[in-house]
Formats: C-alpha cells, structure tokens, sequence
C-alpha cells in the first residue's frame, strides 16, 4: 500500500523582551516571550496555527539583610531554568544550578497557586550538582508559570519561567480539515452544461451506479454513447495507472528465518489504495505481533514475514486499485539435531560451572535436568538462550560438592547429558592452634579455625590419635574444632596436632601446638580479719584464694589446728573457713591459715556491750530529781563494759558538754553528771548513752529544778471599763516554777502616777478580777503578780484603760470653700468635723488673715452655729486667706487647713475670641498651632484647642486642661490626614466663643526639596577588589524623594543590592570586581527639586607581575632595564614600579628606585667585573605584586686598562662608638587577634644593652612579649594583640659610650574593620591588614 503525505511545513518565531526593575525588597528580572506558530500547506496556503504571548522568565530578588558577614552571599542562579514548549505527552523537564552561602534551600511551585501534579519528581543531581523538576507526560492542565525559590538567611531569589503544551501535530492537522469542512458552502453559480470532455473527467471519478443519475444533474441527454466511450477511457486510463518494473517473485524459506516479497511500481495516483493478502485474507500488521512488516522506499514495496512456521507457507497478494499480483510462499523444516553437544567439565569449588550447547533450529520447549530434577533460573542457576535461539547456556554458581553429578538438556526428543566435577580446595586454617601453657589441674583449651565445615577430624598427641573420654572433650561446631583437657596434669603435657580432611580429596590437612603444664600457687584474693566478739557466741575466720584448687592448713599460735566438736574446718571452692561454735577466754589468740604460696593472719578478742543494772533504770524512771533553783544536781549511774564505752549525757535531745555550770566524771565502772547553780532551765528529760563497738545502753531520768513563777502569761484583757466597774481577766503563767501557783495579787496605778496601790488578791484558780475604786473618765494601769510556794513573780503590766468613755476636742473641719467675692465681702461655706470628741460640737470659730502673714484675726466675737459665713469689711484687691475651728464641751478643737487666697475684687468677665489662629509648622504626624490672645473680655487664663478630623461631626480636644501659652503641638495625627481646628479662650468668668481655622490642614510636613544629610559625603573610595562595596546615604525632603543610583551616566543593574528606606538608601555589591570602578551618581528627586552627589569609587588589588624583563648595557658600568607594564597598568593608571638590585655574592636586595612610572629605566653605579641580578615589583595603593626577577646574573665587564696603586701609610682607626639606630621602628596598624612584630637594625660598639618600653613602663621581663636580638637586629613580638595593646613602644641601647632610642606607635583594630587607603601619597606594602 502506498502512503500519501502531504507536504506542509511548520514554522515558530519567537520575541524575546527582558526587562528589569529594582524594588526596596530586591530586584526583579522579567523575560517576555511571544511565540507565533506557521503552518504552511504544499500549495502555499499559509495558517497561523497558534500565537502566545507570556511572561515566560522572571528572576526576582528579595533580600533580608543590609549587610553580609564576609564571605557569605545571597543565593544566586549559576544557570538558569529556561521555558519550554512541550507537545502533549511528552515530558518536560527545568534544570537550575545554584550558588550561595549559607548554601540555600530549593523549592518548586506553580506561578498559580495550584498544587504541582502528583508523579512530578523533584531531585538534587549529585552528579551534575543541579536541583531538577520533571513532569512526566504533560497535559493541558500542566500549561502554567512554574517558580524555583533559593532562600537563606540574606535573601530569597525566585525565577519563574513558563510551561506551554503544545497539541501533537498529526492531531492539529485533522483538526484543520475539520475546520475546512465546517467553512460555510459557496454561494451557487448558474449551472453550466459541461462538454463531452469535462463529462468524461466527471465520470471516471464516479462510481458505475451513479454516471445516469451525474449525466441527468449535469443535463447530459447522450448517455449510452457516453458510456461507451467511457468504458474504452477506463481501460485505457487502468492500463497506464500501474507500471510494474520488478514484479513479485514467489520464495522459499527455513523456519524461524525470515523472507522479504519485493516489488517496484510507478503509480500515476499516489493516493491509490493498496492492500496484501495472505489466501485471500487481508493482512493486519498492526495486530499481527511483529509477525508482518510493511514497508515503502521510494518506488520499493516490501513485504516481510518473520519467524517463519509451516503455517505461513501459502499466496501472498498484493492489490493494486484493481489489480492483483500473487505468490507462493514455501517454509521447509529441517529436522532437530545437536550441533554441540554437552562435555564434561571440572570446576575449581566456589567458582562457576559453564554448559553449553547448540540446537540446528529454534524449539519452543526446551528443559535443563540435574539427577533427573528440572532447572529452573533462579540465584543458584542462569539458563541462558543466545537471540537466534539455537544457544543454550546453564550456568551452575557457587560450585560445592553438593553440585556433583549428571546434568541433562532435552529439545523435543533430543536429550544430551554431561558430568559435572568438582576440583576441592584446600583447607586452610584462618585461626591456628596456639601453644597454651596452663597450670595444673588447670582446663587446657585447644582451638583452630578451618575454612570449611565440611570436614572430618581426628586430634594426636606426640604422633598418637587419641580418643574422646572423660579426660579429652572433643567439639567440631560449624568451622571451629576444640580440645578440652580438664585438670591436667604435668604429664599431660606435649604436642597436639588436629588433622582434618575432606570428601572428593585423599589429602591430610594438620595444624600443631605445644600444651605446657606448669605447678600450681595460690595468693590470698580477701584476707581475714580481726574478730572481736561476746563470751559463748560463734566465730568464723574466712579466706578466699586465687585458685579454688590449692589447699591450705590452719594454725593457732603457731600450733595446726584439728577439727573439734567446737571448732570446724571447711573448704568451699577457693574459699576456707574456720568457724569457732562457742568463744571462751580459751579462744583469744592469733590465727593464721597458710596454703602453697599464699598466707592470711588475723586476731580474735573477746568484747561485752556495756550494761547498766535494772533495778538502777526502774528507780531513775520512777522518781524525778528535785532541785531548788540555785542549788547543784549530782547525778551518779554506774555501769559494766569491755571495752570501756563512750558516755554521752544528754538533755532535752542536746548533747551537754563541760563548762562553768556543768561537769562530767567518767570511770571504767560509773560516770557522774554534776550541775551548779541550777536554774529553772535546766528542769528536763536527761538522757545516759553508753556506747561501744560490742554494743549500747542508755539511762532515762527526770530533773526538776523549782523556782518562783514566770509572769501571767499573754495580755490583760478588759472585760469592762465603765465609769462604775472595771473587770479584767488574764491567762496563768506558762511555768509555775515547779510548784502550783496559789494565788495572784492585783494593782493599779493612775495614768502619770508612779505610785502602785494594791487592789485585790485571788487564789490560783482564779483569772479574773473586778473593782469599783475608780473615778469616771480617767485613765488607769493595772498589774498582776502570780504567787506560789517558793514566791512571787514578776508583774504582767496592762495597757491604759478609762473608767468610762473619755471626752476629747473636736476634729478638723474641712478647708473653707469661697462661694462669693465681692471688692469689700466674701463669702465661704465649709462642713462639720468627721470627729466630734465624743460630744456635740457647740459652734466654730471663724479666722482670717492677709496673704503673706502669720497673724490670724476672729471675724467674730461668739462663735458660729452655721457652716457658712460672709466676711464683711475688707480691703479691694487685697488678698486673704481663712480657717475654721470647732468647739464642744471638751475646748476647742484642731483648726482647719487655710483656704484657697481670694482676692477681694468684684467679678471677672469671660474672654472674647482668640485672634490671628495660623499653623506654623506640620509633620507626618503632628501639626504646630499659634494665635493672638483676644482683644474683648478680661485677660484670658488658658485656651482650650479643639480637632475635628475630615468626615467627623464631633469636636474633641486636643488637651485635658486649657493650654496656658499662645502656641501647641498636635501629634498622635494620621500621616496625609486632613484636620480642622478652632480654639476658645478662658478664664474664671467663663469660656469665650470660639475661632475656627478657615481651612483644613493636613499632616504632613511642609514642601521641601531633597537634600543629603551626610555631613560628610565621599567624593571618592579605594575598595579592595573581593571585599564589599558598600555606600550608605541619608537624605530628607517633603515628600520623600526617590532615588536613582548611576554608573557613569546609566542606571546601575546586575550585580548590586539595593535598600532604600524613608530617609536612606543603601548600595551594596557584595564582592567587589575591577569593573566594578567608576563615577557612581546617587540622584534625590521629588515635586520640588532634585539633588544629586558623585562618588568616585575605584576597585583595586594587588597589582600582576610586569612580565618581559630585559636589560642592555648602553652606558658602560650602568645597566639598562626595559619591561611590558602590569596589565594593571592599563586598567588602573595608578601603578608605580620599584627597582632593586642583588649583587651574587650576597642574599639581600637593595632598593634601586621606587616611584618609576614607565617602563624602563637606567640602573648606574654599577661596578665592573661583578655579576647582578635585578627585580621590578609593581606596586599601588593596595600592595606590591610578585617580583619579576631577570633569570641569569648580568656581568659587567671589567675594562682592561693600567693603573697604579699608592698606599697610604696605615693609622690604626678606633673602632668603638656609641649606639645608633641604622633601621629605625616603624609605625603598626594591626587587627585584634593577630600578631604584630617590629624590628630595628643597631650599631654599637661594644654591644649596647637593649631595653623596651611599653609607653613608659619596662617590658623586657614580661613573658607576654617575644624579644630577640641578632647580629644587631632587634624583634619585639606582641603575639595575638588587643585592644589595650595600642601604645606607643621604645627601645633604648646604651653603652659605656652613649645611649640611643626610637619609639614607633601601634594601632589596635576590632576584627571585621576595613581598613581603607585615605593618604594616597602613602605607598603601603603588601599586607594582610589591608582589605
């Protein structure tokens, strides 16, 4: 069948638009992408098939920091994820590779919100080291903007790029055909009758049912005729329609081979159907499993047919439009027969065995067998079939002697077998048998390793097997093969040899040791120890051995000790005891136990717990010890006890020691406590313990020691106070002192008296006492003694009491209140005192006096009954002041606190409108008022500021009280908030009318141009090239400006980070480059104005190597050097050359020149017949660079002429001299942390003595600083520096001849400062200091 393809061709054009933005947060790159999409038809039609327009790239920028620590940068994209255009299906896959420090985290999401499709992997490429997305099979739904996130701590840096799917091509071309079939018809033309020509072109393109009812539509009368002549078309059209050059040839084939039918034909319709055939069944390739394969190249036509069988013998046909080509296809089978056989094969153990045989065709079921078992591929085995199928391979893995045996293959009813062998491998002994030396009736143990645990075993002892027993234990586990002799003995001794061998191999596999047996010594593990114990209890001695073994004997003064009824011996493993049943004085004594090589001693005593007798404890706990109080206790206890123990007396839980009061008699038999001068205290439970290591005992008694009572206890509490009556009542003491208490005696006193006269006694059991010999309403104390046998107490004092209520002066009345003022009265009103004194007030007493005087003068002559008064008579405008008294029966009481001055003067009138309201200045948040005060009215004491906001009905005010001066500030504003305000004034006769403000105001601060608030702004930087590049700017102006950074005239982009802020701007570059140079413009805009400053900043490094050294000699004893500038040179301008010379014969450089500023120059004073070599070092404001060194030494030639020598006569020449500095100190600048060395070169002689100072203190002893002097060469170390290290340091050398110094300063830096050139007149070396 031939394939028709219409030749269309698909053309895309893609603009691409990437523009940039910076943010306070970041910046922001935006790529905008539109693709337009051609299809353009064989014919020339062009259609656009699809055109979008996205913005498929964007990279934004968020940062988090204003500053970096060094070394650390935002996250940045080394390469970039890139949009794609994806056809439905397929897969689509965005790659991006990221740098940063801290190393920042990757996250992918989609530009829309939407979750990303399930089965989307997200990965790290290890290898690649890039982070990937993949979207396997992308749909429709798939279409979407997708974002990479890269976050650390410094910034978040997201670029977005865009999904398009694209619909598959074949599908898009239907779907146009689709459209062209659904375009509207064209309208209808007037039909035309075609001619016999036009008719016969109709007709063949019709089919034969249909050429009446055509010739009837087109208004064709001469059918028959017409269809005559058609037919004889046809034949003629089908004869020229197919030309076959190389017809169909019929074919033979084996089976399981494959045949192809070739056929070449010129078609005059390339759109002609063609169809093959197989016995008149159409052939279907798409459902034939690969079977059959149809193919076109060029005018070929092919037919394949695969994996031939008997079933595909047949005709094959192929139909072209009408025509038919056919042939015959034969498949012969040839019989099944072995074209290599199985061999036998032998294979080393653990290795691989190979079968392998070849059939003569391809059989479906084949089958491997071992000892008549089917095979089947698995871990053990691999059957392998080669791709022609004839092939088949068995391989047997891990060979072991279980693997021995025939092995089969079967195809059909061919059967081939084989033997498989096995070559065994030795046995090895990863682990030996190892000499032992044991001890005896020690366990000897031997034991080895093998490499295999498929073996037998047989062990021998000097050459002779021996045989498992009691003595010998044998064990074979797994690969491990042990010998175990149990108490051996010193015969037991020899060599041992373990012999092991294996099945399929008739060789002896052995391994030897030596077993030594050595004599048996004991050492004591734990000892005995001394043993003291009570008369008729039991007793053990125990020793523990090293080795449970040995034995060993007792002895008891030196003399074996047998086993008695009363005394028995016993051996437990390694331990042996002596256990003594009942211990008499007969027992004390030294025990000693001796055994081979080991030796315990230790004592036995005997020891009794100390005993007090019985009926001593019965009476000290029946009958107290009774004492009078100053008096001395003698308590006396005797005892038994051995050893003596130790006596403690106790009381009251406290333990008692000796003192002034106290003593302690202690014998072996008794012990004495004796008390003097006993006092009430010392009454309480004493306690005697005796105690010792054997045992303890203790005595209990009671000790009394009587006195006179304690006070009552507590208050004297008044149960009645009238002016009739006065009862009391009391607690008893606490401590009666040892005797009942048999009564108590009352007194009194009155308040002030000192006199006390006794009023009454009751008994003891009496707390309560009442007496009528009082006088109403004055104040008495009462006291209460407690009395029993051996006295009377002290006295318990009662606190005052009154018979009767008392009486007092009144309180204070409030402060006078003015009600009214006129210029000759005033009127004031006040209230009654809170407290009366305990009877009615009767009147007050008003005073008053003139402001600024102490005399206070009555208004009146009696006193007052009312709370208000007018005070006439007074002088105007004269100030006074008034006070209130209040008087009962009791006198007069405390005045009240003056009143308020008021001055005596009629009325004041309120205010009139304030004037001239105007704001003077307004911020953000706060606006500034002022006015005049009003012309109308009395003179104004304050002003209340009233606020309305814009859209409010209410006034509120903008203080709590009236604002005393002529101007106020209203903050807490709402920042463009428009506000309206009015103000009133007032004074004590009111509050004035109010005054708006004509207009609303608003919060914001006054119109003002931009400009810088650095006091000193930069005109120009040197930044070392790697640090960062950081240019902080404050500014203000209403409102706040933008700013625009610039780099030699354009807008900076790329590389910088830039934060603004209301009032500052910040440009950071992080890591400084060369290109980085040039004049950077910061320009401050706003509605009224603009301002701009230049900073030159240059980036600069150390400087590269001058490079092509060479030198002549153009002027003799001069030499002429010429060198191709730094490349530094070129970018830089500011590059300088220094010129040094060596002489060979010695190791020190001497500086030439150092401000060379070309590239040559003229070294003179050479001498000749000497050999040089010469440097050049590039150096700037940063550093110097590496040395460019001339390779070969330079001979100056010697000239060649006479000369004569006249020698003056020799003068011995002095050689002392005083010190002096040829190399002085020089100044340090250092950061904190690091080392710092200076160093100065000294003659002197003889050698001066060098001494160092630390401003003016000595420092030559201190360990903290490295001092060496060399060969005249001085070096002071001050290892890892701080900051109190700065100072300034001296060194003095001094001789017998003179004395010498030279000081320099040092400069302490914090870590972190960078250190920038301000003096470029100063050329600094290299440095690590500077950054």
């Amino acid at each position: 069948m031939a394939t028709i393809k219409s030749m269309k061709t698909t053309t895309t054009t893609t603009r691409t638009v990437v523009t940039e933005r910076s943010t306070e947060s970041g910046i922001t790159k935006v790529k905008k992408v539109s693709h337009v999409t051609k299809v353009t038809s064989g014919e020339g039609e062009e259609q656009v098939r699809r055109k979008s327009s996205a913005t498929q790239q964007t990279l934004n920028v968020v940062t988090h920091s204003f500053e970096f620590p060094p070394g650390e940068t935002i996250p940045e994209f080394d390469e970039k994820p890139n949009s794609a255009a994806v056809p439905e299906g397929k897969d689509a896959i965005f790659k991006a590779k990221l740098s940063g420090n801290p190393k920042p985290t990757v996250t992918w999401k989609r530009g829309s919100g939407k979750p990303i499709k399930e089965g989307a992997k997200i990965y790290f490429d290890s290898i690649t080291k890039e982070n990937v997305l993949k979207l396997d099979n992308v749909t429709p739904d798939d279409e979407d903007s997708y974002k990479c996130i890269a976050s650390n701590v410094h910034a978040d840096s997201t670029y977005m790029v865009f999904l398009t799917v694209t619909e598959n091509q074949d599908k898009q071309l239907n779907f146009r055909t689709m459209l062209k079939k659904r375009s509207a018809p064209a309208p209808k033309e007037e039909k035309r009758v075609p001619d016999e020509k036009e008719m016969w072109e109709i007709l063949m393109k019709a089919d034969k049912k249909d050429y009446e009812k055509i010739c009837m539509e087109h208004g064709f009368t001469d059918f028959r005729g017409m269809l005559k002549r058609l037919k004889e078309m046809k034949k003629k059209v089908e004869t020229e329609a197919v030309k076959v050059l190389k017809p169909l040839e019929d074919m033979d084939g084996k089976a399981d081979s494959t045949v192809t039918f070739e056929t070449i034909m010129e078609l005059k319709d390339p759109n002609i159907k063609m169809q093959w055939f197989k016995d008149g069944e159409p052939i279907r390739t798409q459902f034939s499993l690969g079977k059959f394969e149809i193919k076109q190249v060029g005018t070929k036509y092919m037919l394949s047919v695969k994996n031939l069988t008997q079933k595909d013998s047949g005709q094959y046909t192929l139909q072209v439009g009408d025509k038919k080509f056919t042939v015959n296809l034969n498949v012969k089978d040839e019989p099944l027969r072995f074209g290599v056989k199985l061999k036998p094969i032998k294979v080393v153990e653990r290795q691989t065995g190979t079968f392998e045989c070849r059939l003569s065709k391809k059989v479906p079921n084949v089958c491997w067998k071992f000892r008549g078992i089917e095979l089947k591929r698995d871990d053990k085995h691999d059957i392998i079939v080669s791709e022609d199928g004839l092939t088949h391979t068995l391989k047997i893995k891990d060979v072991r002697p279980c693997d021995i045996g025939e092995y089969s293959f079967s195809a059909g009813d061919q059967i081939s077998s084989s033997e498989l062998m096995i070559d065994r491998l030795p046995i090895q002994f990863p682990s030996a048998l190892k000499n032992v030396r044991v001890k005896e009736k020690g366990k000897a143990r031997l034991e080895c390793e093998l490499s295999s645990k498929d073996v037998r075993i047989k062990w021998l002892k000097n050459g002779q097997e021996i045989k498992r027993s009691p003595k010998y234990n044998m064990n074979h586990e797994g690969r491990r093969v042990e010998l175990i002799i149990d108490d051996a003995e010193l015969d037991d001794g020899g060599e041992y040899t373990v012999v092991a061998k294996q099945d399929n191999d008739e060789r002896e596999y052995t391994c030897s040791s030596m077993l030594n047996v050595v004599d048996r010594f004991a050492t004591v593990k734990s000892g005995m120890t001394d043993i003291h114990a009570q008369t008729g209890q039991p007793a053990e001695f125990c020793v523990v051995l090293n080795d449970e073994k040995v034995d060993g004997v007792w002895l008891k003064d030196g003399k074996v000790i047998t086993e008695t009824k009363d005394i028995q011996i016993v051996k437990q493993g390694a331990v042996h005891k002596l256990i003594i049943n009942n211990i008499d004085d007969n027992s004390e004594g030294k025990y000693t136990f001796r055994a081979k090589g080991a030796e315990s001693e230790a004592t036995l005593s005997i020891a009794d717990p100390p005993v007090i007798d019985s009926d001593i404890l019965a009476a000290l706990a029946k009958d107290p010890i009774t004492v009078k109080a100053g008096h001395t206790a003698t308590i006396k206890i005797p005892f038994k006890g051995k050893p003596m123990p130790k006596i403690t007396w106790i009381k009251d839980g406290i333990e008692v020691f000796e003192d002034d009061r106290t003593e302690i008699e202690k014998s072996p038999t008794q012990t004495v406590l004796v008390l003097k001068h006993c006092v009430r205290e010392d009454s309480g439970n004493v306690t005697l313990k005796l105690k010792s290591d054997c045992g303890s005992a203790s005595a209990n008694l009671q000790l009394n020691v009587i006195d006179r009572p304690k006070p009552p206890h507590g208050k004297v509490e008044f149960l009645e106070h009238t002016g009739k009556c006065i009862s009391m009542k009391w607690k008893a003491p606490r401590d009666n002192g040892g005797k009942p208490i048999t009564g108590f005696i009352i007194e009194k006193k009155l308040v002030g008296k000192k006199s006390w006269i006794k009023v009454g006694e009751v008994d003891g059991n009496t707390t309560t006492f009442s007496t009528s010999k009082i006088e109403e309403g004055k104040a008495y104390q009462f006291r209460i003694r407690a009395v029993n046998s051996e006295g009377v107490s002290d006295p318990l004092d009662s606190d005052e009491v009154f018979a009767g209520e008392p009486i007092e002066s009144p309180g204070m009345p409030s402060q006078p209140q003015v009600t009214d003022v006129t210029k000759d009265a005033i009127t004031i009103t006040w209230t009654p005192p809170v407290q009366d004194g305990g009877a009615p007030v009767l009147g007050y007493i008003v005073e008053r006096r003139k402001k600024g005087s102490n005399h206070w003068i009555p208004a009146t002559k009696e006193p007052i009954q009312d709370t208000k008064f007018t005070a006439d008579g007074l002088l105007e405008d004269m100030e006074y002041e008034f006070r209130v008294t209040a008087i009962n029966r009791a006198g007069v009481g405390q005045p009240s606190t003056a009143s308020n001055t008021v001055m005596a003067k009629d009325p004041i009138r309120a205010p009139g409108k304030v004037k001239d309201i105007k704001v003077t200045d307004s911020t953000n948040s706060s606006i500034s008022l002022a006015w005049e005060k009003p012309e109308m009215g009395d003179e104004p004491q304050g002003y209340i500021l009233e606020i309305r906001a814009e859209g409010a009905k209410e006034w509120t005010k903008c203080s709590k009280i009236p604002i005393t001066s002529n101007n106020y500030t209203v903050g807490g504003l709402q920042e463009r908030g428009k506000y309206f305000f009015r103000i009133r004034a007032v004074n004590e006769g009111g509050v004035g009318e109010p005054t708006e403000l004509n207009k609303g105001i608003y919060a914001m601060p006054p119109p003002a141009s931009p400009r810088f608030l650095n006091a000193r702004m930069p005109n120009s930087m040197v930044v070392r090239a790697g640090a960062a590049l950081c240019i902080n700017v404050d500014f203000s102006g209403s409102p706040s400006p933008n700013v625009t950074w610039l780099k030699d005239g354009t807008l900076t982009k790329g590389r910088e980070t830039i934060t603004k802020g209301p009032n500052m701007s910040q440009f950071l570059i992080s890591s400084a480059q060369r290109s980085d140079s040039g004049i950077y413009k910061i320009m401050l805009k706003n509605d009224y104005g603009e301002k701009f400053h230049d900073i030159k900043i240059r980036v600069a490094d150390f400087p590269r190597p001058p490079t092509n050294l060479h030198l002549v000699e153009e002027v003799p004893n001069t030499a002429t050097l010429s060198w191709d500038h730094t490349p530094d040179n070129i970018e830089d301008g500011r590059v300088q050359y220094v010129i040094m010379k060596r002489d060979v014969s010695t190791a020190t450089w001497y500086t030439v020149s150092d401000r060379v500023f070309g590239n040559k120059f003229t070294v003179t004073g050479l001498l000749p017949g000497r050999k040089y070599f010469f440097r050049v070092i590039a150096r700037n404001d940063i550093g110097d660079s590496d040395p460019l060194d001339l390779k070969e030494p330079w001979n100056l030639a010697r000239d060649k002429e006479r000369f004569s020598l006249q020698f003056k006569e020799y003068q011995g020449k002095v050689w002392t001299h005083a010190p002096a500095f040829i190399t002085p100190l020089k100044n340090h600048i250092v950061h904190r942390g690091n080392d710092c060395t200076m160093s100065c070169a000294i003659l002197g002689n003889p050698r001066p003595h060098i001494t160092w100072y630390k401003g003016k203190v000595h420092i030559s002893d201190n360990l903290k600083y490295w001092y060496i002097s060399s060969n005249g060469v001085c070096t002071l170390t001050i290892p890892s520096t701080e900051m109190d290290d700065a100072d300034e340091y001296t060194i003095v050398a001094e001789n017998s001849l003179g004395k010498a110094k030279c000081s320099c300063k040092v400069t302490v830096h914090e870590k972190g400062v960078t250190l920038m050139q301000s003096n470029l007149g100063e050329k600094p070396r290299r440095s690590k200091h500077i950054m």
